[in-house]
């Protein structure tokens, strides 16, 4: 799948069809622009720096589109798994959490319309909340009080 195309199925997500205005294109803007966001922040970006070298960049944000593609648009694109590299970073905590949410939020609200904003954000909102639950269990700490985050408090 390239460009703006979409298949004439009707996607379902959370029980609603997909907006139709919702493509790679949008897709590609929320990734890199999150991206470009994360990598100026200043709590955020020393891990990614560290994480991701200069030269690898281009790669991580072609495999980000292709994770919400498939997250979004139900494509297959995206072969990975999103869960150790982050389990691999020893200081990430639920500040970080919380500040990638919030620079997602801003990202997608400038980029989406309302409908597609809720579609990411409610996706976003489970990843985060399955991967704290996920660093908490690999250090062998208890995950009970760890609740989702609501957007409302973020």
């Amino acid at each position: 799948m390239t460009g703006n195309s979409r298949s004439n199925r009707t996607i379902i997500i959370d029980g609603v069809p997909m907006p139709d205005v919702l493509d790679e294109t949008m897709i590609h803007d929320v990734v890199h622009g999150f991206y470009d966001e994360i990598r100026r922040d200043d709590l955020l970006g020393p891990i990614f720096h560290r994480a991701i070298q200069p030269d690898a960049w281009p790669h991580h944000l072609a495999k980000m589109c292709d994770f919400w593609s498939a997250t979004l648009l139900q494509t297959s694109r995206y072969k990975g798994r999103p869960l150790p590299p982050h389990l691999a970073i020893s200081d990430l905590g639920e500040e970080h959490f919380r500040r990638w949410l919030k620079l997602f939020r801003v990202t997608v609200r400038h980029i989406c319309p309302p409908e597609v904003t809720a579609l990411f954000m409610n996706r976003a909102l489970r990843i985060a909340h399955s991967f704290r639950l996920a660093v908490a269990f690999s250090r062998g700490e208890t995950t009970i009080g760890i609740d989702p985050i609501a957007e409302k408090d973020l």
